[in-house]
């Protein structure tokens, strides 16, 4: 037996065969607090229950992005920069999502402003 990129032990594989993961990127929910305090303690880091972004890997949380800005944590024991890289993007689309509306409202408040501003002062 050899030891697997992901830290599992694998049989013998011959050549051209590929072990396929399944790796799931999701939003935390309220269930995982627990795994992702595990993880970050694994990490040397301590996680503060902040939303977060988990990467898993056959149902396994290897890697967390806490959404209030704070670093990322992963599992010392498995190669996980690639995800880690994943969950940043994955941050970016979800920010850059939240911002596709932003420049329309902006205009519109800007709008507003200035019809305000060039109102004549109601006579009295």
């Amino acid at each position: 037996m050899n030891n697997d990129s992901w830290g599992e032990a694998q049989p013998e594989r011959r050549s051209g065969e590929h072990r396929t993961l399944s790796i799931t990127i999701h939003r935390s929910h309220v269930g995982d607090g627990l795994a992702l305090g595990r993880l970050a303690q694994l990490d040397g880091t301590l996680y503060s229950g902040a939303p977060a972004l988990i990467a898993e890997v056959d149902g396994v949380p290897v890697a967390a992005l806490p959404l209030d800005g704070a670093r990322a944590f992963a599992d010392p024991f498995r190669r996980t920069a690639e995800l880690v890289a994943m969950l940043e993007l994955r941050r970016e689309q979800l920010e850059g999502s939240r911002n596709v509306a932003s420049p329309l409202i902006t205009r519109a408040l800007r709008a507003v402003r200035r019809r305000r501003r060039y109102r004549a002062p109601a006579s009295a």
